[in-house]
């Protein structure tokens, strides 16, 4: 069943041969071969790759490797290969959207060569690798990152191939100095959506009021900005954690109410800062911030 592989491959090879041949002919009248020297591990990486990619392959069902196959090597397009599946060309694009996606979550983990620690993982990366925001948060895909350190590790690479949004930023939490990145981070992030003046100091307080709870209470959290478009122009920040949770969210959301008796202002603070504000928080588990400023127009 791998034989596709094996040609794709094979191609791949080739026009790498080709393109390395025409380098050589358009620049043999230089004296001195500028060509970075081969690193004596490549070959050795470029074999582990190739296994993981056959690896990869093997995992998927015997359907989704053909449809993937026939469409990447062959050029066969989703018209025809609906027609061969009794399907529409838009469910077999779909398909091959999920296809691909997988395919990135099996290639990760056979060059890891691990396997997922949790039942929930496959669903957690896989929701990653295809962008889909909205399986995203039925996986609660940022918790788990928070409290799953292999799929921590791979979300990084299927973050820059998936179709994340550009608009969206993501700040580790674990001490001091995070808070004071996040806030700046955050400060920057609404000046360039058009938040101006005392809207700019409200959000970055806020910021810091949920980031320093984070650093005080649970150790080590996330904290995720995003750009929102519905109802209105705004910036939406979640600030997620896997600490000892909040057992009474209404006494600490109390105007004055302070855990640790500092000058801040804490989540009843942060909360009068911004246009809406939400706490869940499970004792154990942790606690997730989601609070929205509201762009002014005009």
């Amino acid at each position: 069943m791998l034989e596709p592989y094996a040609i794709v491959t094979a191609r791949n090879v080739i026009a790498s041969m080709w393109r390395e041949k025409d380098r050589q002919r358009r620049n043999q009248h230089r004296v001195v071969d500028l060509r970075p020297p081969t690193a004596p591990d490549e070959e050795l990486l470029a074999g582990e790759e190739r296994t993981a990619i056959a690896e990869a392959l093997a995992r998927l069902g015997d359907r989704e490797r053909r449809t993937l196959l026939a469409h990447e090597v062959a050029g066969q397009d989703t018209r025809s290969l609906a027609v061969e599946l009794g399907s529409s060309a838009g469910a077999v694009a779909a398909q091959l959207n999920r296809t691909r996606a997988r395919l990135r979550v099996e290639y990760l983990l056979a060059l890891e060569q691990a396997e997922p620690p949790g039942d929930r993982c496959r669903a957690v990366l896989l929701a990653i690798s295809g962008g889909d925001r909205r399986r995203q948060r039925e996986v609660d895909a940022a918790r788990h990152l928070l409290e799953c350190d292999l799929c921590a590790r791979l979300s990084q690479p299927l973050m820059e191939r998936g179709q994340q949004r550009e608009e969206e930023t993501r700040i580790p939490i674990r001490v001091d100095a995070d808070i004071v990145t996040a806030r700046q981070t955050v400060r920057e992030l609404a000046a360039r959506m058009g938040f101006v003046g005392t809207d700019l100091t409200l959000i970055a307080t806020a910021v810091s009021e949920v980031t320093r709870n984070i650093v005080r209470f649970a150790g080590s959290g996330e904290v995720t900005v995003e750009a929102v478009a519905e109802p209105r122009a705004g910036l939406s920040v979640v600030a997620r954690d896997t600490g000892p949770g909040i057992a009474d969210i209404e006494q600490a959301l109390t105007d004055g109410y302070s855990t640790y008796h500092g000058l801040g202002l804490g989540l009843p603070g942060a909360r009068r800062l911004m246009d809406e504000f939400a706490v869940i928080s499970q004792t154990g588990r942790g606690t997730t911030v989601t609070m929205t400023k509201w762009r002014q127009e005009g």
